[in-house]
């Protein structure tokens, strides 16, 4: 920090202000923990709406200067709660896209644990293709999945124990215009009567904040066994899961779904009913909405293991998490390069939803100095590194084969009949 002399031939700085520098300290905490931003009252005023499109646009590294200049004129409280949620609602874009995120009101929680709008949306058509008219929406959170059911017509009952993520859950379904369709309740989920609604769908948490990611299923809030007795009691149940779930912890009266949005896999439901098949899988594929579904008696042993052909296709993260791998590879007349790896290889090209075809070029030897000189030949600066069963880190081998040219490619660091392989390669056309 720099200090400038006061009065003519000065060379002695001032003494800093302490308690200015207590202040700024104070501005900077706040900015950087979104403290503020647990008191949504605040925002919800006029004054408070107001100031919050004034700073919809607030660049982070100007926020402080932004923080000054709004002091002079609005309470501190009310600045620092309104640059916290415009922060939280720029991170938001990316789950509900820049419309809807520009009016709704978001915790760190709710925006970090929300569902996604595409996959929230996917999850109420498929409610109201099932003549859902009425949902339960039990650990609701800030109102992601309530206010895709009640988009669809469906009528909610949004429970959560939260008081601020209840008061956030209202503020949004005010703002879409949804009020009139969702009711929320700030109350214990295991105390709610569900009786009377098509459906029940569970949430339940899977994160501490004291903890992180919780990976024991019954230490989740409210614990998998409660939220499975909750689903089976239901017309149609629904239980949102952590999509790395091992199968064997699934219920077996149950179908389980995996969804990927994009490539990326997103979220795992469970599926409960009377018109629901036991033991069943599905992989879903947003936006396209591709499907598998695979019933007990219909489902593929292993595929075969076969010599690296032409092509090598990459499954969906959705379709390995539901373990069907093999109705892809038989789709693609293909096998694997290995057999614990989700690699499909063929020697055709086919088009399918369900991978990402490549053509390969080389098939070397886990050898870094081979393929920086094959690289280095072949003039490639643009690099793309993916890997399956290898301990390297894609970071790393770009850094030791320093990729320079025009060109571009794609490495796989894997392994093929039980060897580490790198193989080389190109999207295919």
């Amino acid at each position: 920090m720099y200090y400038f002399s006061h009065g003519v031939g000065s060379s002695q700085a001032p003494a800093p202000n302490p308690v200015r520098h207590r202040r700024r300290r104070r501005t900077i905490h706040r900015l950087a923990h979104n403290d503020p931003v647990n008191d949504l009252a605040l925002l919800l005023t006029p004054e408070g709406r107001a100031l919050l499109d004034e700073v919809r646009d607030t660049d982070p590294a100007r926020e402080l200067a932004v923080a000054t200049r709004l002091r002079r004129d609005h309470p501190a409280e009310l600045v620092s709660a309104a640059l916290g949620q415009a922060r939280l609602r720029q991170r938001a874009v990316a789950k509900f896209g820049e419309r809807d995120a520009a009016r709704m009101f978001f915790t760190p929680n709710g925006v970090e644990q929300s569902t996604r709008t595409s996959v929230a949306t996917h999850r109420a058509e498929c409610l109201r293709a099932n003549g859902v008219r009425s949902v339960a929406d039990l650990c609701c959170g800030i109102g992601g999945d309530a206010i895709a059911f009640a988009r669809a017509g469906i009528r909610v009952l949004a429970v959560d124990r939260d008081p601020l993520t209840c008061e956030a859950a209202r503020a949004n379904a005010d703002a879409l215009g949804l009020a009139g369709l969702i009711e929320v309740r700030e109350a214990d989920v295991t105390e709610v009567d569900t009786a009377g609604y098509d459906a029940v769908f569970v949430d339940p948490a899977r994160r501490s904040s004291k903890r992180g990611r919780i990976f024991d299923p019954e230490a989740y809030s409210p614990p998998l066994s409660w939220a499975v007795s909750a689903a089976l009691g239901a017309p149609l149940g629904l239980l949102k899961i952590a999509p790395g779930i091992p199968h064997e912890a699934i219920p077996a009266d149950a179908t389980a779904e995996w969804v990927s949005d994009g490539g990326d896999v997103k979220e795992a439901i469970l599926w409960f009913g009377p018109h629901v098949t036991p033991g069943a899988r599905r992989a879903t594929l947003l936006p396209s909405g591709a499907g598998i579904h695979v019933t007990p008696g219909t489902m593929l042993p292993d595929p075969r293991v076969r010599p690296v052909g032409r092509y090598l296709y990459e499954p969906d993260g959705a379709v390995i998490r539901a373990h069907l791998v093999a109705e892809v590879a038989e789709d693609l007349d293909g096998g694997l390069v290995d057999p614990t790896i989700a690699y499909i290889t063929s020697d055709e090209l086919h088009n399918t939803p369900y991978a990402t075809a490549y053509e390969i070029t080389d098939q070397l030897p886990f050898n870094v100095k081979r393929l920086k000189a094959l690289l280095r030949e072949r003039e490639v600066g643009i690099l793309t590194v993916k890997k399956r069963g290898s301990a390297v880190e894609p970071e790393e081998l770009r850094r030791k084969v320093r990729p320079q040219g025009p060109h571009s490619a794609t490495v796989f660091l894997t392994r093929v009949a039980g060897a580490p392989t790198m193989l080389v390669g190109r999207p295919a056309r």
